[in-house]
């Protein structure tokens, strides 16, 4: 039971961490506990960690990376194609990981746990046996 238990509490807390993070840029959280509280400001962010981007295709990396954190999360969350997804969502991260220690240092990365993030997610992904996921149910059909 500790291993259902523990996939589904990081099936939940890396779909929320995705969620929390696009709400965020998307101006969804007070002012006072944004890190970017617009589209604005992370785009702008989005330009610091993908300097080699020209400024027209830093609004493409921003909205692909948006898309995907929703689809990965949701998908997640539901325990949709939960494997598939959580090795995704581990790739997804050690990009942002490695973008943060080449543009801002490695500090941001650690104190922003991305590492942390992206090792749950692989984690995630080696689970086999499913536990309250849409997998669990489409197997049986």
């Amino acid at each position: 039971m500790i291993l259902k238990i523990s996939k589904l509490f990081l099936r939940v807390s890396i779909a929320f961490s995705f969620l929390s993070a696009v709400a965020d840029r998307l101006g969804m959280w007070s002012k006072e506990v944004s890190v970017w509280g617009d589209w604005t400001h992370f785009l702008e962010y989005t330009q610091i960690l993908n300097p080699w981007a020209p400024k027209p295709l830093v609004s493409f990396l921003a909205t692909t990376a948006t898309v995907a954190e929703i689809i990965f999360a949701v998908c997640i969350l539901v325990g949709f194609k939960t494997q598939f997804f959580a090795r995704l969502s581990g790739y997804l991260m050690l990009l942002f990981a490695l973008a943060m220690c080449f543009t801002t240092g490695i500090k941001s990365a650690l104190d922003y746990s991305v590492f942390t993030a992206s090792a749950a997610a692989f984690a995630l992904s080696v689970f086999n046996d499913t536990f309250l996921e849409l997998d669990g149910y489409l197997k049986k059909e």
